[in-house]
């Protein structure tokens, strides 16, 4: 499947060093010809925000209470981070967040997505039902946050789950052993009842994909573990945590707006004979988890999935896979390109490298720039009866910034923005319900397996001294969100 948080996919042969993108004076011409939109193209109501995860950007990994998680211990492990680097400082976001979301709220922004980290709530893992302790101190943290965000203005959306399990709960089997259903819904507890009275928008998980096949089958992603034994109790254990999280947060945040989001990506065939590879891999990457939620079950087109059913559920398990989420998210990066292959076990397909394709427009990623993808994704996920609303909960780019005199001339992410945000307008003028848009990231931060290499930020962070400089997009922004006519640049 693809890495699409990674310079490489596991069935891909696509290299980590990819050539820069187009020429600064290409791309500057390309934002004046195509940026012909504004706030007010997308209505009142419209939500702009950037997203972030707590153990990217947080550090403080071993102050007040706070607890290893797996990344902690991933990180420490040699060659699993690219760079050789660990997040225990990251951005200094556990100081420096009064001074952050002031930056955040200069931008223009109107929302700001952040994830709770569990064993800084949690320490054993587990809460006071199960035997475990509350940290007063990690609630008093986000709480603190909260206030900040709520005091500037700024609405804070909560993800319960960014990928930090906490290594207590690893040492006891992690996401394969089905106590993680409790240990999660406990932890989802304790947190909608400290902050529910403040918070009426939540994320239940981010991303599942990546951390049950990235983390539990390919071992690309902390914890690291490879083994096909693995597969099918993670895959079931996350969509029944993902729904159970759901029923926890309505029952203790009656008012809240309850989502959950999913990494997407159009598929398409190589040539016209892989169009079955292509619906393998759309049913793994696009409809593993959503389909069951909606109550459609998992897919059929993936037949190693029977699986679950025979040898992992127990009786009612299928029912209670389904929660009716108030909306969704969508993350979106790329399309992929796939084609069949007889060396890929159970999707028998993989992906066809955008340099073999010859794509010329590229992250430093190695991702494909291809700004229809999300228009097309959005249009896939909003077929689904069931589907109240559409959130873009991620979308953005890394990129080669230089720092110039203090400026960080970042066009090519504007260009990045400008035209996948068009798109996004598209879309909402059809009439489908896509309500807002977040950015990845508000920071520079420490890109999970990349290290700090890939820059995805708006703020240009400086990793040695903590120095902050707001990029030519993060301005961008700025001016698209303040502004009352339509944005371009010089």
């Amino acid at each position: 499947m693809l890495n699409y948080r990674s310079g490489e996919s596991s069935f891909s042969d696509t290299p980590y060093f990819c050539p820069p993108f187009n020429s600064s004076s290409d791309v500057s011409t390309n934002v004046t010809s195509l940026q012909n939109f504004n706030r007010h193209s997308f209505g009142s109501d419209f939500v702009w925000g950037t997203a972030t995860a707590a153990y990217q950007i947080e550090g403080a990994v071993d102050r007040d209470g706070r607890t290893p998680c797996v990344w902690d211990t991933f990180s420490r492990q040699k060659g699993k981070i690219k760079t050789g680097e660990t997040a225990d400082v990251a951005c200094e976001f556990y100081d420096r967040y009064v001074s952050d979301l002031h930056l955040h709220k200069e931008m223009g922004f109107n929302a700001f997505r952040f994830s709770l980290s569990w064993s800084r709530i949690l320490p054993d893992g587990v809460g006071p039902t199960q035997g475990g302790r509350i940290n007063e101190a990690g609630l008093r943290f986000y709480d603190q946050l909260i206030d900040q965000c709520l005091a500037l203005g700024i609405t804070p959306w909560i993800t319960l789950y960014h990928w930090d399990l906490p290594q207590a709960l690893e040492n006891l089997g992690g996401w394969p052993n089905r106590k993680i259903v409790d240990w999660f819904a406990d932890f989802a507890d304790v947190c909608t009842k400290a902050f529910g009275h403040k918070v009426k928008h939540w994320i239940i998980l981010n991303e599942p994909l990546a951390f049950s096949i990235l983390g539990y089958f390919t071992g690309q992603h902390a914890p690291g573990r490879r083994s096909l034994r693995n597969l099918l109790p993670v895959i079931h254990h996350t969509t029944l945590a993902q729904a159970e999280g759901g029923r926890i947060v309505r029952r203790n945040v009656p008012d809240a707006q309850v989502g959950t989001t999913f990494s997407c990506s159009p598929i398409d065939p190589f040539t016209p004979k892989d169009q079955a590879a292509a619906v393998r891999v759309d049913a793994l990457m696009n409809r593993l988890f959503i389909e069951p939620s909606l109550g459609l079950g998992y897919p059929k087109e993936l037949s190693f999935l029977s699986g679950i059913a025979k040898k992992v559920a127990k009786p009612g398990d299928m029912e209670r896979l389904a929660f009716d989420f108030d909306f969704i998210g969508l993350q979106h990066y790329f399309r992929a390109v796939v084609e069949q292959s007889y060396f890929m076990p159970y999707i028998w397909a993989k992906d066809v490298s955008p340099l073999r394709r010859n794509v010329s427009t590229l992250t430093e990623m190695g991702w494909e720039v291809y700004p229809e993808s999300m228009y097309r994704v959005i249009k896939q996920f909003s077929q689904y009866e069931g589907i109240k609303k559409i959130y873009i909960t991620e979308s953005g780019a890394a990129f080669y910034d230089v720092v110039e005199r203090g400026v960080v001339n970042d066009v090519a992410r504007v260009t990045y923005h400008q035209n996948y945000i068009e798109q996004v307008l598209r879309a909402k003028q059809e009439g489908i319900p896509v309500e807002g848009y977040f950015a990845w990231t508000f920071l520079d931060n420490f890109e999970w397996a990349e290290g700090f290499r890939p820059r995805f930020g708006l703020v240009h962070v400086d990793f040695r001294t903590q120095q902050r400089i707001v990029k030519a997009s993060g301005r961008w922004f700025q001016q698209l969100l303040t502004a009352e006519q339509p944005v371009a640049i010089n």
